[in-house]
């Protein structure tokens, strides 16, 4: 039976560390992880906010990912956004999600990356 999500990755390219670190970390304020050494050595970033995990794993021949994307509830959805936005992070608003406010962006390589909160 499965219990939970334990974490999404995304690829990146070989030495987009600092750009990650610097958008997941400063950006979206999430902490990171240390990976473990066996796993260090093959470069990428793991990233944390309470539940949420994320994997950034390097990638030879990268390409982002377009469609395929975490979907990350966000509380004060408008704050988050003028977060981004200050930050130099585009937002797309996208108004398709009943019952949710919701927009996109991308991280520093080129993810797709989608922030929800669900309407009260």
């Amino acid at each position: 039976m499965i219990a939970a999500l334990d974490h999404v990755q995304l690829a990146a390219p070989p030495g987009s560390e600092d750009r990650l670190r610097t958008f997941y970390c400063g950006t979206l304020g999430m902490t990171e992880v240390p990976k473990p050494p066996a796993l260090a050595a093959r470069g990428g970033c793991w990233f944390r906010a309470g539940e949420v995990s994320l994997h950034l794993g390097t990638e030879q021949n990268f390409r982002p990912a377009r469609q395929a994307h975490p979907g990350l509830l966000v509380t004060g959805i408008e704050t988050y956004a003028a977060r981004l936005t200050a930050h130099g992070t585009p937002v797309a608003w996208d108004g398709n999600l009943p019952g949710h406010r919701r927009f996109y962006c991308e991280d520093p390589v080129g993810n797709r990356l989608e922030f929800l909160e669900p309407i009260r």
